[in-house]
């Protein structure tokens, strides 16, 4: 019995080392890639935090002054919260200046797949390829001054000037317009219009849309801020939650 009560005494310092080296193993987390779980709230419900920031990293690194969201890190997390039991719904905060294309997408596709209920909200700027990001999602929330640029597919590097080069950058046009009318109340033709505006960005084509026009275009579903995403958030859980209760799809 004695030795029982020692050896709890003599673990006590060891379970306070390994809760300070999680501590620093979750403040690590979200200086390196912003994602963190949130499990204190009044519904009691496992929440994960994904934010989408900076430029999209594709297949080539960038410069390591620059803020950046990596895609091998973003897709093997959203497969693990697919799989978990535990996390129950998923906030996507966006401040992205777009990125890869195809990682992006890839980021996007994956996200419109998940089975948890997932809200997304618009703080600063989505453009380019975060557009498609900030619709992915089961609603979506943008702040008064939050921006979102619309315009065509840009290519780095050297581009061959022949036609297979330009259906290319079209199949990818059209593919960008495709989802995110399919996952917004947006239509692809007036899309494709503000895609291909000629009056409004300097020295290039596209549109940009802050806050309300976002909502009124039928990109976003409404403006809102923090707080409003995460109480939409938790009525999609208790919804699901609902829905599961009564045997119902």
């Amino acid at each position: 019995m004695n030795s029982d009560m020692n050896k709890e005494k003599q673990d006590t310092p060891k379970q306070n080392e390994e809760k300070r080296e999680n501590e620093k193993a979750t403040d690590d987390k979200i200086k390196e890639s912003g994602q963190i779980e949130l499990t204190n709230n009044t519904k009691d419900h496992i929440l994960y935090l994904l934010s989408i920031i900076g430029e999209i990293e594709g297949h080539e690194c960038l410069a390591s002054t620059s803020k950046t969201t990596k895609y091998e890190h973003v897709l093997p997390k959203l497969a693990e919260i697919e799989d978990s039991k535990r996390i129950e719904g998923v906030l996507i905060i966006l401040n992205t200046v777009g990125g890869d294309v195809e990682s992006g997408l890839a980021i996007a596709e994956m996200i419109a797949s998940l089975s948890k209920p997932t809200v997304s909200l618009v703080l600063g700027g989505s453009h380019s390829i975060g557009v498609p990001l900030a619709v992915s999602t089961d609603y979506s929330f943008i702040v008064p001054s939050g921006t979102m640029v619309i315009h065509p597919v840009r290519m780095s590097g050297t581009v061959i000037g022949a036609q297979p080069t330009y259906d290319y950058f079209k199949q990818m046009q059209d593919r960008i317009l495709h989802f995110i009318a399919s996952h917004s109340q947006a239509k692809e033709g007036r899309l494709e219009e503000m895609m291909m505006n000629t009056g409004m960005l300097t020295k290039d084509l596209g549109t940009i849309l802050v806050g309300e026009k976002a909502v009124q275009e039928g990109l976003i579903n409404e403006v809102g801020g923090i707080k409003e995403a995460f109480l939409k958030l938790h009525q999609l859980i208790d919804e699901k939650k609902k829905e599961e209760k009564t045997g119902k799809k």
